[in-house]
Parts: structure tokens; sequence; C-alpha cells
């Protein structure tokens, strides 16, 4: 069975993730007490006991997600032999969950990912004043027709106002993001093209569009002193929906998914197409196994975040 590992992005956080880890595994508190180290701050409290609105603030959700995934990665290491160089053709993350890969394939250490997350988290929540921005996601609607609902809902807006695609998420779910009277421009066109629901998402800043080009400015300064180790399997990149193993490519897409759309659909397309039959997503929450459903019909989604869920996945590779 080839596999891929996935990794979840913002919006897969909840209050308790990763608890039961630490209580069942050494490996999982190791991560978690070298990411509170890393930031000087007490995360895994915040991730175990919440509270929640705290939890979900960017530069909080960033690295307390990729901890979790690292977490996993770390225990199934132990437990299940696993070696990722060796048990998976790739790695993808889904927005923050790229710098997840990155650790688990070796390209990053856990310590500098929580911090380069920190940054990017704070500087993505400050790039825009709240209110100014929106994110919505059109469900029914393919990626090519939002893509002409955001050009419609930009040009129909105020001077200066912007509307793209963020996230082509498959199976007919696309986030637009931009300006917010130009995000809610888009949703009444989409309602009026047929969309099946159009939801304004309860996020704080407009992510993956052109105005977070502060946040990529504040990246690529970040990214700059930082050395990539070449990846033990290629990193299917969210910007380009391709594999790639050259540091420099990576740095320069890392500073680019920014203010690019996340191409999951293409990305998980790409994968199933290559002959991965089995997604093994590892982190908080179910949301990419979810998707694979929708992209990749022949291929499974296999969630690991629980205890339980390590013993499904050691079940699986001693089959």
């Amino acid at each position: 069975m080839t596999r891929a590992f996935i990794f979840p992005g913002q919006g897969s956080q909840a209050v308790g993730m990763g608890k039961a880890l630490a209580e069942a595994f050494p490996q999982a508190r190791e991560v978690f007490a070298e990411v509170d180290a890393a930031l000087q701050q007490n995360l895994s409290a915040l991730m175990f006991e919440g509270p929640q609105d705290e939890l979900t603030l960017t530069a909080n959700a960033q690295p307390a997600l990729m901890a979790v995934s690292l977490a996993v990665v770390r225990v199934l290491e132990a437990e299940a032999g696993l070696d990722i160089g060796r048990d998976a053709a790739f790695v993808a993350g889904h927005s923050l969950g790229e710098y997840s890969a990155l650790a688990a394939a070796g390209s990053l250490p856990v310590a500098v990912t929580a911090g380069l997350l920190r940054i990017r988290g704070a500087a993505m929540q400050e790039a825009v004043p709240v209110g100014e921005g929106a994110m919505a996601a059109l469900l029914g609607i393919e990626c090519e027709a939002a893509a002409a609902i955001a050009e419609e809902a930009t040009r129909e807006s105020g001077a200066g106002e912007i509307c793209e695609v963020a996230n082509d998420n498959g199976g007919g779910q696309v986030v637009v993001s931009g300006s917010s009277g130009a995000v809610h421009r888009a949703i009444e066109i989409a309602k009026a093209r047929g969309a099946k629901r159009s939801i304004l998402l309860p996020v704080s800043a407009p992510f993956h569009c052109a105005l977070m080009q502060p946040a990529a400015e504040a990246m690529a300064q970040a990214l700059a002193g930082v050395p990539i180790a070449r990846p033990c399997v290629p990193l299917v990149a969210n910007v380009v929906a391709a594999p790639v193993t050259d540091p420099e490519e990576i740095r320069t897409l890392l500073v680019r998914q920014v203010t690019s759309a996340v191409r999951w659909r293409e990305s998980m397309a790409f994968m199933a197409s290559g002959g991965i039959s089995l997604f093994v997503e590892c982190g908080a929450g179910k949301v990419l196994s979810g998707l694979v459903k929708r992209i990749a019909e022949l291929a499974t989604g296999l969630p690991v975040g629980t205890p339980a869920d390590i013993d499904v996945y050691k079940g699986l590779a001693q089959a």
C-alpha cells in the first residue's frame, strides 16, 4: 500500500488535542516540551485545557497544530517503526501543515518550525486590520467558476478591494479571500450562480490572498536565516501542486504560499495519480481525511491523532 503523509492546517485545532497522546507516550511529551521551550510559553497547557478562543488565535493555533502533528509522527516512529523516508512516497500539508510536513521529512527541526509558525501566525494576523478582510467558502462550485466569481466581485467592488481564490479543497469546496466588501459580493454572486451554500468563515484575517503581502515579507526575512535540509521524500507544495526537494525552492515557495492559493485538490489528485492508495493524516482532526473521499475515490484517508488511531496504524503497518 503506497502511502503519503499529510498534515492539517488551521481550523483543525480543538481544546484537548494531543492530551491523550501526551498521557500515553513519552515521545509526544518530548515534542510538546520542546515546542514549549522554543516559544517560552506553556502552549501545551493551552492545547490541553484551553480556553478555545486563545488557542484559536493564529499565533497560537499554527505552532500548536504542528506540535500535535509531530507528536504523532514521533509516536509512530517509536510504536509502529515508521520511517518516513522508507514508508512514504510524499509528504504534503494544508497551509501551515506544509511546515509540519517539512519537519516530519527532516527539513526543519521542530523547535525552529515552532518559531517560524509563531512569526507566521502573528504576521498573518497583523497584515490586515480586523474587520477589513474576510473569507468565504463557496460550496458546490468548482475552482474555475469560483475564480470567475472572485474576479467579478473584485471588478464590482470599491477601488482597491480584492477577492481571490484562497483554497481549492476539492469536492466543490472553494474558499475565497480578500477585502470584506468584495468577499461579501462574491457570496451574493455565488448564490446567483447556483452555489449550494456560500458561507462567511469565522476567521480573523483574509489568508492566502494579496492582502497578506506584509506577512509574506515577514516570512521572507524569517526564512532567510534558517537552514533548510533536503526532505527525505518529496514535498508536494501548496503553491505548485507538484513535488519539490530543493531547499532553496522550498524556501521560495514558503514565502509565496502566504499570498498564494492552497492548491489542495490538485496536490491530492497528483499523488493519487502517482499510485498513492493511503493518505495518513497526522495530527488534530479529520478534515483532510474527509477531503480524500471527495478527491481520490479509490484511496483511503486515515486520520491519526489519538492512541487508538496509533493502534489502527500499527495494524495496517503489520498487515
